[in-house]
């Protein structure tokens, strides 16, 4: 599979395995959980994306417990998790209300129970999970270079920031951020227009991009004429609607690596489908024209 470089000796799987429902799942047994990153290998994606927060704080633990369960299985993949996400619940339960911490003093704990629960010495992706409106970025840019220069992270990124919260962050670090986590698919396409992947390909930053098939409702009977284009472009390619809606983001120049979340080994079997989908030119303005709703100008 394609690598995507986000840092000096550190690279993604173009397709990135999401596991914000982990433990939703019916069986969250450790070999349960091994046999979804090892269908996950199988097909090249050597990139898992968590989150302190997935499963009320108790989801890196189930990865963790894979970990510990399967020695080597760690070392096979790259392990990205978030920070900074304050909500009432598991060990958090008792705060008053959600809120965001990107204090030094958080982030550091935070690090440090991240790597307790993955059973691990290092997170190859760190990110901070949402903008903090009251982050101190002379505080917080250097405790992120710290944790690199400890060697407890090997790579910072942000999720949800916008340009200029990006911009400020960077501004207070030494080392470069890798990367924004954004919300980006076929429903949720303004980032194309507003800026957002312009400057971050300006920036030569690849993006992620969560939740890239609308949290499934892409694919609801309220959005005929795009339903329609992905079935016709599915039925030439072979694959399900789904792969083509992936392929339409891989198709972009800013190199996007779309986290795909799915507890069905089936369908993690398939993730990869999209790599094998070809659109030209006129396909993805087909399907981008559908989900506009309209030509475009």
């Amino acid at each position: 599979m394609e690598r995507v470089q986000i840092a000096e000796g550190l690279s993604l799987s173009r397709i990135v395995y999401g596991l914000w429902r982990l433990a939703d799942a019916g069986d969250t047994a450790a070999a349960q959980v091994q046999a979804k990153v090892e269908a996950c290998l199988d097909q090249g994606i050597t990139t898992l994306d968590h989150a302190d927060l997935y499963g009320d704080y108790g989801g890196e633990a189930l990865l963790g417990a894979a970990f510990r369960a399967a020695p080597g299985l760690r070392d096979r993949v790259e392990v990205v998790t978030k920070c900074d996400v304050v909500a009432p619940a598991g060990r958090n339960a008792g705060a008053r209300v959600k809120h965001y911490d990107t204090s030094p003093g958080y982030i550091a704990a935070a690090v440090d129970r991240s790597l307790r629960d993955l059973a691990t010495d290092r997170i190859d992706l760190l990110l901070l999970h949402r903008p903090d409106p009251l982050m101190d970025a002379d505080a917080t840019g250097p405790a992120l270079d710290s944790l690199v220069a400890a060697g407890k992270v090997r790579s910072v990124g942000v999720s949800n920031f916008r340009p200029w919260d990006v911009e400020l962050l960077q501004s207070r670090m030494s080392r470069p951020l890798a990367t924004n986590q954004i919300e980006i698919s076929l429903l949720t396409h303004d980032r194309l227009t507003n800026g957002d992947l312009a400057w971050m390909q300006q920036r030569r930053m690849p993006p992620m991009a969560w939740s890239p098939l609308g949290g499934g409702s892409l694919f609801a009977a309220g959005e005929p004429p795009l339903t329609r284009a992905l079935q016709d472009i599915a039925a030439r390619e072979g694959v399900d609607m789904a792969a083509v809606a992936v392929a339409w983001l891989l198709a972009h120049p800013a190199r996007i690596m779309p986290v795909m979340g799915t507890n069905d080994l089936d369908r993690i079997a398939h993730l990869s489908d999209a790599l094998r989908v070809r659109l030209d030119r006129q396909d993805w303005f087909i399907l981008y024209q559908a989900a506009l709703g309209h030509e475009v100008p």
